[in-house]
């Protein structure tokens, strides 16, 4: 079976009518659709649409076993699927998921155990891991069919897309109401964005906000930032050298390299970025790490030893500070920058930025505009 052919026909087949239910047990579909919303934990949605589709491929299976570790002839890779199919599925419909496997999450790793109700999987809330494995055992014992559970999880997911794209609409559009004003100031922003950052789950902002900068002067200054990488993806999965990766408009050579940190900058932090220079053998101008904590005065020190011996400028910056200057350096861009960033706040996978944070900029902006 074409597994990717299949799960396209049944997204076409779910999307046509989103109000048919697949599931007729309502206590099942309650389960289904907890898991579905469940926002502080997306990874037992994943985690169960590759179980599911690996029953669909292999009927014999037992869909208890996703695990190649636990004994029997009837065990299967669920993060073979999930990495497989499920992930580039995910990601082509923007569907509220995790963007990186759920096998590597701490619940769902190193598994060699039957995932039978006996089974307490730690992690938060309770019942995700709960209901999950009471889904499995479901198909196990033949009370329910795979292919109808994995169209209800695809039909809830789109429902909520919908619901979340609805609410951002209205949100963009009251904001649009209150553009006409005078732009915010280059101070009003950086509170903006300061507000923004002390939200919760807010680790890939300052990411935003760098390739914001770089998006709003890239005709000006000939580089661009390459494709941002999923958030929380390894640098050795992605073979990139740094979060945000600048690039020459002319040649395409890497120029610049931003790593960024929610801690402290460490003497180990610059050693490894040193050690994966030298083992890429990359030649680049700068690597310049983005802090959202305190820089100690010896860090900085010992970044500015290293230029004369890699012929690499390494920098230190305070991620509001950098923001700062460049507003200011280009006033007359600010609100071109501002407009960017919330873009790319809006296009981000919920995943990495989570619909409550996006939600979050968009009210904060229409209080500072008009409060303004």
């Amino acid at each position: 079976m074409d597994l990717q052919k299949f799960l396209e026909k049944i997204f076409d087949k779910v999307s046509k009518n989103i109000s048919r239910l697949f599931v007729k047990n309502s206590t099942l579909r309650q389960k289904i659709e907890f898991i579905c919303r469940c926002n502080s934990n997306k990874a037992p949605i994943r985690f169960l649409m590759s179980c599911l589709i690996a029953k669909i491929d292999k009927p014999t299976i037992d869909i208890r076993k996703p695990y190649t570790e636990i004994e029997g002839n009837d065990t299967y890779s669920g993060r073979f699927y999930d990495e497989r199919f499920i992930e580039s599925f995910v990601r082509k419909y923007k569907l509220p998921c995790n963007s990186i496997t759920a096998y590597l999450t701490p619940a769902f790793r190193n598994i060699d155990r039957i995932l039978t109700k006996e089974i307490a999987l730690v992690g938060r809330p309770k019942e995700v891991y709960t209901y999950t494995i009471e889904i499995l055992n479901e198909i196990y014992q033949e009370k329910e069919i795979a292919e109808d559970i994995l169209q209800e999880i695809i039909r809830l997911l789109l429902i909520i897309k919908r619901e979340d794209e609805k609410r951002m609409g209205l949100l963009v559009e009251n904001l649009k109401q209150l553009q006409d004003s005078i732009p915010l100031s280059s101070e009003q922003i950086v509170i903006l964005l300061n507000q923004h950052l002390q939200c919760k789950n807010s680790s890939r902002l300052p990411v935003l906000i760098v390739t914001a900068a770089y998006k709003t002067l890239e005709i000006l200054i000939g580089e661009k930032p390459k494709q941002l990488q999923a958030h929380n993806a390894a640098d050795k999965q992605t073979g990139s050298i740094g979060d945000i990766e600048i690039v020459s408009m002319n040649d395409k050579n890497i120029v610049t390299c931003y790593e960024i940190k929610d801690k402290r900058v460490t003497k180990n932090d610059i050693d490894l970025a040193i050690e994966k220079l030298n083992n890429k053998k990359q030649k680049i101008d700068n690597y310049i790490f983005i802090t959202t904590d305190l820089i100690e005065s010896e860090i900085l020190d010992y970044a500015n030893t290293l230029y004369d011996k890699s012929g690499v400028e390494f920098a230190v910056l305070d991620c509001i500070g950098f923001i700062r200057h460049f507003l200011h350096f280009f006033h007359r861009l600010r609100n071109k920058f501002l407009d960017i960033y919330q873009q790319l706040v809006i296009d981000e996978l919920t995943s990495s930025v989570p619909q409550s944070l996006k939600e979050a900029f968009l009210s904060l902006r229409q209080v500072t505009e008009s409060d303004h």
